[in-house]
């Protein structure tokens, strides 16, 4: 019976050598893949191999709607301070605030970029930046608004629905076993009482001083000046600019030319866009309802929001 023949029949050197093609054909596919893959990435996400210090590019980072989620700004942010060809940064801002804990950690995030990445950043405001989407402009260098920006609106709120006398027409009553006389604070189906009032009113006062003091440090004012506009009022751009809570006039473009400039870019700056995350419907609906009861299934929270 005869045999089919070997590839290399019985000699060894060429064995080892149509082994080891094999093997680099593999290897050279993997890393071909690998490279394919991350140039499609890099391109998607807006990011690049930083291969030259010599880039004159400006990030841009959306902050769009309510403020809620942190982490894929704060994400965005982060990568704008380890791209090497990214000199500076524009924060977008058409949002009516959110989330007091939210509106801080992007904050914090800005200022770290600016501190430790060394990169300056300019807010632009669109047609709404107020509360929340306000503290966080403050951590940037410089503030520019359009003249018809609704902006403003500091202050805190928290809100409770209370749906006692509904509960009452209905013929439902709650019992409730607690460990401490503010355990169940802000339950809807009785009215509040003097002490938890004044608590909430404390914790209110606190955090609203914290948001004047973050205004205080990021526009070099002094508190008293603040104050007469800081009762939740809005004001319009141009007003805020007389104030003294924006610097300049303008718009996305001009905001995107003052960063090439505060970051030494000789003519138009290419800017790197991120692709904003998209909503879900649920969180949308959330949101919608957070608004109309001061509720969501998140339970109440301290907000930095235009109402």
């Amino acid at each position: 019976m005869s045999r089919l023949p070997k590839p290399w029949g019985t000699n060894l050197v060429a064995r080892n050598r149509w082994i080891l093609g094999c093997a680099l054909l593999i290897a050279g596919t993997i890393v071909i893949v690998a490279l394919a893959f991350t140039v499609v990435n890099l391109a998607l996400t807006g990011d690049r191999l930083a291969l030259s210090p010599l880039g004159g590019r400006v990030g841009l980072v959306e902050i769009i709607g309510e403020i809620d989620d942190p982490e894929p700004i704060v994400d965005q942010l982060d990568r704008m301070e380890r791209d090497t060809s990214v000199r500076a940064v524009v924060i977008r801002l058409d949002s009516p605030g959110g989330g007091v804990a939210a509106s801080q950690e992007i904050y914090e995030a800005v200022k770290k970029l600016r501190e430790d990445g060394k990169k300056p950043v300019v807010a632009s405001m669109g047609g709404v930046a107020a509360s929340g989407a306000y503290y966080v402009a403050c951590a940037a260098d410089s503030i520019v608004a359009n003249a018809g920006t609704l902006t403003g609106s500091i202050g805190v709120i928290m809100q409770f629905p209370n749906t006692e006398d509904l509960f009452r027409k209905v013929g439902i009553r709650f019992e409730t076993v607690k460990t401490g006389k503010y355990k169940d604070i802000g339950n809807m189906w009785r009215p509040m009482t003097d002490d938890e009032r004044k608590l909430l009113q404390d914790v209110l006062s606190n955090v609203y001083d914290q948001f004047v003091d973050a205004i205080v440090e990021g526009r070099s004012l002094v508190k008293e000046d603040i104050l007469p506009y800081a009762d939740g009022r809005i004001f319009s751009g141009d007003q805020a600019l007389q104030y003294g809570f924006v610097d300049r006039l303008g718009d996305l473009d001009d905001a995107i030319r003052l960063a090439g400039e505060m970051a030494g870019i000789s003519g138009q700056p290419v800017v790197v866009r991120k692709e904003r995350p998209r909503v879900r419907f649920l969180d949308y609906l959330d949101n919608k309802m957070n608004q109309l009861s001061g509720l969501s299934s998140r339970g109440p929270r301290l907000e930095y929001r235009l109402r």
